[in-house]
Parts: C-alpha cells; sequence; structure tokens
C-alpha cells in the first residue's frame, strides 16, 4: 500500500471499489466536484489519454474507409418517436429540453442519448441509389443519459464521451461483413490499449433497443464484474423503415437499406485503470500514455546547471525521436518527482545525474518494474523503443492471464455452487437448453445474470457451441452462454 501524504489516500487495489475511485483522483485523470452529479470535468491529463484513444479509433475508422461526421446534440421528440422500441429503450434516460429562452417550444427536444435518430433522417437525404453504399460514418461526441444508479468516473456518468459508428448497406450480407470488420477493429484496438475483452452475443431480452441481435464488447475488472465497453448492433431494415432510408438498386426497384452501427465510450478508460493500475497508481500502456518518459535530474551541490542543461537536452533528444517526453525542473527531491509520476502510470522514468553525464549513461526505471536498466547514451534511440515494446508486452501478458483467471467452464449448478464456494467469483461458462425457467434458476442460483453467447472468433461471428448439458436441468444442448455480475 502507498499513502498519498497530500490528500491522505491510502491505495489498496484489494478493496478494489474505494481503490478505483481514490486513484482516478489521486492520478488527477478527472474532477467530480462538478455541481451536476455524473458530468464530471477532464482534466488535463485525463484529457490527454481520452485524445490518444480518440487518435487510435480515428485512425482505426479512417483506414477502414468510414468518414467523420458531426451531428448536432438536440433530437426533435417527433423524430426520437419514429422508432418504439428504441424509444422504451431510452425513454426513461433521456433529458429533455422544453423551452427556448422564456418560449415553450412547439415540438420538445432531448440530448441526444445515442444518434440513431438525429442521423437518419439525414441518412434518407443522403442516399438515392446504390451507388451512395456502403455509407459508412463515425462521430466522436458526448451523449446523455439520466443514470439513477450511483455514478462511477468513466464507467457510470451521465454526460458520456462517445464513439459512435453508424453504417448503411445494400443487403444484409452485406451488413453482416460490417460487424466482422468492427469486430476485427476491436481485437486490434484491444491490443493497443493492452486491455483483456469478450465477445458477446448478448440473448434477446437484453439487446439494444431497436436491435436484431446486439454483441456486446466485455472486460473483465479484478472484482470480477464485467465492464460493457461498447456494443455492435445488426438493425437490418428496423431502422431504415421508419426514416425512409431508401436506394435505387440496380434492378431500378427502390429497397431499404440494412445498418450497423458500432458504439464505445469512455468505459475503455476506466477499463485500463481497473486492470491495469496497482498499490502505487495507474499503469498507462505506451500508446495512450501522455508522457511516455519524464526525466528527473539527480542534481549535485556545485553541478546543478551542467546537469539541468544535460537534462534539456535530453528533453530535446528523445523528442525528436518522436517519443513524448517532459522534464520535472520542480525543486523537490528526486524520490518526490518518482512518486508523482507512478501515480500517473508514465511508463518510462529517466534519470541523469553527473555520473551518467561523465559516463555517457542514463538509468532507466519502468513503471511496471521495481529495477533499474542502466543503458549507453549512444543506444538511447534503440533502447528507448525497446523499453517501451517491453511494458506493452508485459501488459499484454497480464491481459491473457486475466482472461485466464477470469473465465470458469462448469457442467452443473452443483459444480457452479462449489466453485463459487471456494471464493472465485468471475464468469461461468456452461451449457443452455434455451428455456427461460432454466435460465432464471441459473441466474437465481448462480447470483450472476446471462452475459450472453460467446463468440467463436472476431472472424466468423459464429457463436461457440458444445455438446453438454443444460447446467440446470441437465438435458442434451450444445448453446454455450455466459453468466457475470456486471457493473
Amino acid at each position: 500500500m502507498v499513502e498519498d501524504e497530500k490528500k491522505k489516500i491510502v491505495l489498496d487495489k484489494s478493496d478494489f471499489s474505494t481503490w478505483y475511485n481514490d486513484v482516478v483522483e489521486v492520478a488527477g485523470l478527472s474532477d467530480k466536484r462538478y455541481p451536476v452529479k455524473g458530468m464530471n470535468v477532464w482534466t488535463p491529463y485525463g484529457w490527454k489519454v481520452m485524445q490518444a484513444v480518440d487518435r487510435i479509433l480515428r485512425r482505426e475508422f479512417d483506414d477502414t474507409e468510414h468518414d467523420e461526421v458531426q451531428f448536432p446534440l438536440l433530437i426533435p421528440k417527433t423524430e426520437f418517436q419514429k422508432e418504439a422500441d428504441h424509444i422504451k429503450g431510452f425513454d426513461a434516460e433521456v433529458y429533455w429540453v422544453t423551452h427556448g429562452g422564456l418560449n415553450e417550444l412547439d415540438v420538445p427536444m432531448l440530448l441526444r442519448p445515442t444518434s440513431e435518430t438525429a442521423m437518419y433522417p439525414m441518412f434518407s437525404l443522403w442516399i438515392r441509389s446504390h451507388n451512395d453504399l456502403p455509407l459508412k460514418t463515425y462521430q466522436i461526441v458526448n451523449t446523455f443519459r439520466y443514470e439513477t444508479k450511483m455514478t462511477r468516473s468513466f464507467i457510470r456518468v451521465r454526460e458520456i464521451h462517445f464513439f459512435e459508428a453508424h453504417t448503411c448497406h445494400e443487403t444484409f450480407e452485406d451488413a453482416e461483413g460490417q460487424i466482422r470488420e468492427d469486430c476485427s477493429i476491436m481485437d486490434r484496438l484491444a491490443k493497443e490499449l493492452c486491455i483483456p475483452y469478450l465477445l458477446v452475443k448478448r440473448p434477446d431480452w437484453d439487446k439494444f433497443a431497436g436491435a436484431v441481435y446486439t454483441i456486446g464488447v466485455d472486460t473483465i475488472m479484478p472484482s470480477k464484474k464485467t465492464l460493457q465497453l461498447g456494443s455492435i448492433h445488426q438493425y437490418r431494415e428496423n431502422f431504415s423503415r421508419p426514416y425512409d432510408i431508401t436506394y435505387e438498386g440496380a434492378d431500378g426497384e427502390h429497397h431499404h437499406v440494412h445498418q450497423t452501427t458500432y458504439g464505445m465510450s469512455e468505459r475503455l478508460i476506466g477499463a485500463i485503470i481497473g486492470v491495469h493500475g496497482d498499490d502505487k497508481g495507474i499503469i498507462l500502456p505506451p500508446k495512450i500514455a501522455p508522457i511516455q518518459f519524464m526525466i528527473i535530474p539527480i542534481l549535485a551541490k556545485g553541478k546543478v546547471e551542467m546537469v539541468t542543461e544535460a537534462a534539456k537536452e535530453l528533453e530535446r533528444e528523445i523528442k525528436e525521436m518522436g517519443f513524448r517526453v517532459k522534464l520535472d525542473l520542480r525543486d523537490v527531491r528526486p524520490g518526490s518527482k518518482h512518486y508523482d509520476w507512478e501515480i500517473k502510470g508514465v511508463p518510462i522514468r529517466v534519470e541523469i545525474g553527473p555520473r551518467d553525464i561523465e559516463n555517457n549513461t542514463l538509468v532507466f526505471k519502468r513503471r511496471d518494474l521495481s529495477t533499474k536498466a542502466f543503458i549507453e547514451r549512444k543506444d538511447l534511440k534503440e533502447e528507448a523503443q525497446k523499453a517501451l515494446d517491453e511494458v506493452e508486452k508485459e501488459m499484454l501478458s497480464r491481459v491473457e492471464n486475466i482472461m485466464e483467471d477470469g473465465v470458469k467452464e462448469v457442467d452443473s449448478v452443483y459444480d457452479g455452487k462449489d466453485l463459487l464456494g471456494t471464493g472465485w467469483d468471475g464468469i461461468i461458462k456452461t451449457n443452455w437448453c434455451g428455456e427461460m425457467e432454466c435460465a432464471r434458476e441459473m441466474e437465481t442460483q448462480m447470483d450472476k445474470t446471462f452475459l450472453g453467447y460467446p463468440l467463436k472468433d472476431a472472424v466468423s461471428g459464429e457463436t461457440e457451441k458444445k455438446d453438454g448439458n443444460c447446467m440446470n436441468c441437465g438435458k442434451p444442448c450444445d448453446t454455450v452462454v455466459m453468466l457475470s455480475k456486471s457493473y
């Protein structure tokens, strides 16, 4: 355990809930003191982390021929009401705007909870023929949902930093191809962010409002609860019919488009914090760390100016190599500087002192290790990249272990109870016969809810199958399901 003397906070990850709230605060990622609950302020450091994630998202979707758009925040009630199932899914969560100044609006408006009902009236104007398809768009915006549960930075908030991709296609098969592409994007993204994830097709009773089916993107937190990071939806024609989004096909006939969406949120940041942080603070993957190298000069009496100038030159050199670097020249002891940047998760701290200058060496201290590495100054660029690669490799290795420990297969309710009796409380993977009575009994006996049907891989889109017996009734079946506790 490490104590932050300034804030009198003890970081102890064994109490994950308290640790999470405290580490977000002491790392300076978010400020929840804004006078509207669940609408937190992005601090400079936290916002830089989020922007780094956004850059990766933009690159992935630009490279797959999506175009970025930006739609208005307000949605007229008349457009929102066109899709009945969608209303049922969000009606209790929306913020309504009923007045413009002192005048009551003829048509009330809402702050977007998501953007289907804002974008699709425009799609109906943009799409005319099959030559306009596929239409592949995305935007990075804030969405608003009136969350009634306890709020938690990045995990459960009322103003959400949100990514959403919306696509239109000629056929259902084309739309299915888009969903496979989305799954592949998620796989690449998870590797860069060093987060464990599962692709799980939701049961019908838990799919997105208006979707034909939903694939949830879930991670496993240290509490063994799952956290939904995002979701991928197949709409078929459920939105194109009420919004009259049609195209003239090569056959001269008019057809409704098939649609998909892919949504992710700032929960990605919450997952990184939760999965990789420790009692010293957060640990950031090198690709999204605002500062990859923090230079800490070791000043000695009579040599302050010499070391300071050498540290400034080192900062310029590392920056010219293309790395994100910062020099800490605060008038505090080196130990305090190490402590502060450990909390913020900087991947590599670099020490330079009189002896290092004399020997043309540097000291590298990785955030995830307790040992120091001494490198030759002439090998700086090679060693710097190598150090970042090793940090990422170690974080990905940790992810594999989390997945292995977080999911356990069981054959019956009795086996499940025995497993839970050991104190383990992760994701249960088992067989289900498809009967709702069995589903309810399984949830009650395990004190977990249905997460859904795990996908076999990110390419085929097929759910896992395995010959076995229903966990509850023992009936032979091959449907594999997962149950978990979730945030």
